[in-house]
């Protein structure tokens, strides 16, 4: 009346993506990070050009 336990692992195997899926998922992502690298290069600068331009004010001195 016993039943037989079949021994199973629990674990759930991932499937590994296949090579050409994996290499398509990097080659996306360095592109967005390509992306990312340029808009804070152009911020960078942005800041940069604007510091040049501003004069430079003494701040007050606050009071105590």
């Amino acid at each position: 009346m016993c039943r037989k336990h079949e021994h199973r692992s629990h674990r759930r195997t991932r499937r590994a993506p296949k090579r050409a899926e994996f290499l398509s998922a990097l080659e996306e992502r360095q592109k967005d990070l390509e992306q990312e690298i340029a808009d804070i290069h152009d911020l960078i600068k942005r800041l940069r050009d604007e510091a040049e331009t501003t004069p430079v004010t003494a701040e007050p001195t606050p009071a105590i």
